[in-house]
């Protein structure tokens, strides 16, 4: 399984960014993949996720509602969109899964699969 980030950048606050995580390599429609942060000198945390089983989506208790994740199945990408970016936003956000296993287990950071990670920088 290859996981390959794109999107991040230098972004005012206020603005908003898109983040894609092109997957590949899965045997199954059975994972779960998501998106987790990590801000320099903090350790990683959970964004959101995903449930290729049944499309349904979870934000952690952290994320606020200008978080939305979503697949494109068609281009086998998953996007996480961030509205009125924030300062404290600025992390490496990393695309993250999980083959047969469900978004509560990848929520735990039990991933398999890791991508390289995408630096969004917010300026105030």
């Amino acid at each position: 399984v290859q996981l390959v980030e794109s999107g991040g950048g230098l972004v005012q606050a206020g603005g908003s960014l898109r983040l894609s995580c092109a997957a590949s390599g899965f045997t199954s429609e059975d994972y779960a993949i998501g998106w987790f942060r990590q801000v320099s000198g903090k350790e990683r945390e959970y964004v959101s996720c995903i449930d290729s089983r049944d499309g349904r989506t979870y934000l952690s208790k952290t994320a606020d509602g200008r978080f939305t994740i979503s697949k494109d199945s068609a281009k086998n990408t998953v996007l996480l969109e961030v509205n009125n970016l924030k300062p404290e936003d600025t992390a490496v956000y990393y695309c993250a899964a999980a083959p047969n296993e469900p978004c509560i287990v990848l929520a735990d950071g039990l991933a398999d699969y890791w991508g390289q990670g995408t630096q969004v920088t917010v300026s105030s």
